[in-house]
């Protein structure tokens, strides 16, 4: 089954083409990006398996058209994969806000869109986007089956005692003000890997997972079951992130709109693109950048950096605790797999508890692999994450009966 999976940004298609023959018999066939969707320098990067990538520069005004151009790559002669669009079976898509409406993936259909609509509101900058990829998708490939992977799914086993805030009730029911959490897809495919590689049973299990990329999450999963995760309503809460600030107190919210004057969507600009590394550090969002600084000496810089391993540390204590113990540890994403230093420093946090890391092993390793030492109490993993693989696997369970 070929499987077209697509991530949709407001000016973006992120997409992969996997030849899914079981869900672990799969081929990656080829990946890509297309940006600046809307302006007349849009660029597609296309990186077909086996071949040169390719990289065009045209205007793209609609996501329509950027579908199109996605499905015309794929299928050209010369660096496409497929003879033609009829050889794709399914698309999944990747959709962060599904509230409390999806406790999994479903087929798209008319009750399906209306709810994504509905869930704009915990999501503005993300859901909108999405719903431009599914509706260009059904003009360009109108008889595909399409299914959506929720980012929030995962973390519907949470208890009420976890996802509630301590706000008066009527705007829970009224509102749906709760924890939701992000990055469900990431933390459910390394929590299962993870397990894997680890040798242990995923039903009899306490694992943790840091998601620590220029956005964060660190979740606590029990018997391969969200007990409880960092981020909250919207992907803001949690620790320190490349413009998020994380959990602050929240009186200082109307206490800077009253002294800088400013309104709710300005104020709401600063801690969501204006915080967290950028707000901090004052040079940049990109922890290259920040560990670059601090490396030459920048106070601020290093602040970041000290926040970054202390903010994670807090939050896998506290799941250590709420999980009654730890088997697994697992760091995934840009900046924990690519920085075994941030790796090596949480886990020296925990060195009280018997956590010991393999430096060696750690500083090498860039594939799913154990990086803790052998007489460690705690098993510690690095795995790549894989949401596309995930949303492949499901779009596959739920259309290979109706193909």
């Amino acid at each position: 089954m070929i499987i077209l999976v697509i991530n949709c940004g407001s000016s973006s298609i992120k997409y992969q083409l996997l030849d899914m023959k079981s869900e672990e018999q799969y081929a990656l066939l080829a990946k890509g990006n297309l940006e600046k969707i809307g302006l007349p320098d849009s660029k597609i990067t296309h990186k077909p398996t086996g071949k040169e990538t390719v990289v065009r520069i045209q205007s793209v005004p609609d996501h329509t058209l950027g579908m199109q151009l996605v499905l015309s790559i794929l299928s050209d002669p010369v660096c496409g994969v497929i003879q033609d669009f009829s050889q794709i079976d399914a698309v999944g898509h990747r959709i962060v806000q599904g509230a409390s409406y999806f406790k999994g993936s479903v087929l798209v259909d008319e009750d399906v869109m209306e709810k994504i609509q509905i869930c704009c509101d915990y999501a503005p900058l993300h859901n909108p986007a999405h719903i431009l990829g599914i509706r260009a998708m059904q003009k360009v490939l109108p008889e595909v089956p399409q299914v959506v992977v929720f980012d929030t799914a995962f973390h519907q086993t949470m208890e009420a005692k976890n996802y509630m805030y301590a706000l008066p009730y009527e705007y829970y029911e009224k509102y749906g003000v709760r924890r939701y959490g992000a990055h469900g897809t990431s933390h459910q495919y390394v929590s299962q890997k993870g397990a894997k590689v680890a040798g242990l049973d995923l039903n009899n299990s306490r694992i943790i997972t840091c998601h620590i990329g220029n956005g964060s999450s660190v979740t606590a999963i029990r018997n391969g079951k969200c007990v409880d995760t960092s981020m909250g309503f919207t992907p803001l809460e949690g620790m320190i992130m490349g413009t998020r600030c994380g959990i602050i107190d929240a009186n200082i919210v109307p206490y800077i709109m009253k002294k800088e004057n400013l309104t709710p969507d300005q104020m709401t600009d600063i801690l969501n693109k204006k915080s967290g590394f950028i707000g901090l550090c004052g040079k940049s969002s990109d922890m290259r950048d920040v560990v670059g600084f601090a490396e030459e000496g920048d106070p601020r810089a290093q602040l970041v950096v000290d926040k970054v391993v202390l903010d994670i540390t807090k939050l896998v204590a506290a799941y250590i605790a709420e999980l009654g113990g730890v088997d697994l540890i697992v760091f995934t994403a840009g900046i924990a797999e690519n920085n075994p230093w941030l790796r090596e420093d949480v886990c020296k946090n925990f060195e009280f508890l018997g956590v010991k890391i393999d430096k060696e092993v750690n500083d090498r390793t860039r594939d799913a692999a154990i990086i803790s030492a052998p007489d460690s109490s705690v098993k510690v993993a690095l795995i790549p994450t894989d949401e596309e693989l995930m949303i492949a696997r499901d779009t596959m369970r739920l259309t290979k009966d109706i193909i």
